[in-house]
């Protein structure tokens, strides 16, 4: 089973998106036989995060099994979470300018849920150390670092710091990452701990899923990093 951690639906302001309806997601997903991705939309990352996450869950019910949603929570509205129909919570800590251990994200941490986190080296609001110390005080949430640190310089600190937290995991989507980095992140963290996401529609999702499928990596790493890892995440409950 291939599933694709890190998806969007929808426009961005600033940003290119060709296509950010579901039906051509999901076009694009049965070209690759992609199986079914976790999808957040961008209405929700940006200005409305109930609406938003409203049009992610109309997605996920037309398309039965190929989007599971990821609910965004914006720790300046507040929204209502669930713990029902999810995959889990994604967070943007750079777009809500709030950094990822404050304590203004706890309702998420008490859901239990496993969250996906956008990260990026260097930043005051997501670096990857700020994941580490959540992870430190909450073990029992599965924890996916979002493009690895975003930034090639730090993937490597990245994936040292994961190594040694049994929560965390490198997600792997982004426009500098590459094949090669990919097999070395499993070298490094070990392949149960990389986990495949391509930020469609951000970026192709045909390019996203070439660099994990044409990675020099053995059979059974490839089987986890596609989708072992998640399904495992996830316990099971891909719906």
């Amino acid at each position: 089973m291939i599933l694709d951690a890190h998806g969007h639906l929808g426009p961005w302001p600033d940003f290119l998106i060709p296509d950010g309806s579901a039906d051509g997601m999901i076009g694009l997903m049965d070209r690759l036989g992609i199986d079914a991705m976790g999808i957040s939309h961008l209405l929700a990352v940006g200005p409305a995060a109930e609406e938003g996450n409203r049009l992610a869950f109309a997605a996920a019910e037309r398309y039965p099994g190929r989007f599971g949603v990821w609910q965004v929570y914006n720790p300046h509205q507040r929204n209502r979470l669930t713990e029902q129909g999810v995959w889990g919570v994604k967070l943007h800590p750079d777009v809500h300018q709030c950094a990822l251990d404050d304590r203004r994200y706890d309702p998420v941490w008490e859901l239990g849920l496993p969250v996906l986190a956008h990260g990026q080296t260097d930043s005051p609001w997501s670096d990857p150390e700020r994941f580490v110390t959540v992870a430190r005080r909450h073990p029992h949430v599965p924890l996916l670092l979002g493009h690895t640190g975003l930034w090639p310089y730090g993937f490597a600190r990245a994936a040292e710091l994961v190594r040694d937290h049994p929560n965390l995991y490198l997600e792997i989507c982004g426009s500098k990452m590459t094949g090669r980095w990919i097999a070395r992140l499993a070298g490094l963290a070990g392949a149960d701990r990389v986990v495949y996401g391509s930020d469609a529609c951000f970026l192709d999702l045909r390019m996203g899923f070439g660099r994990v499928a044409l990675a020099p990596l053995d059979p059974a790493d490839r089987a986890l990093v596609q989708g072992g890892n998640l399904a495992r995440i996830l316990g099971g409950d891909l719906s």
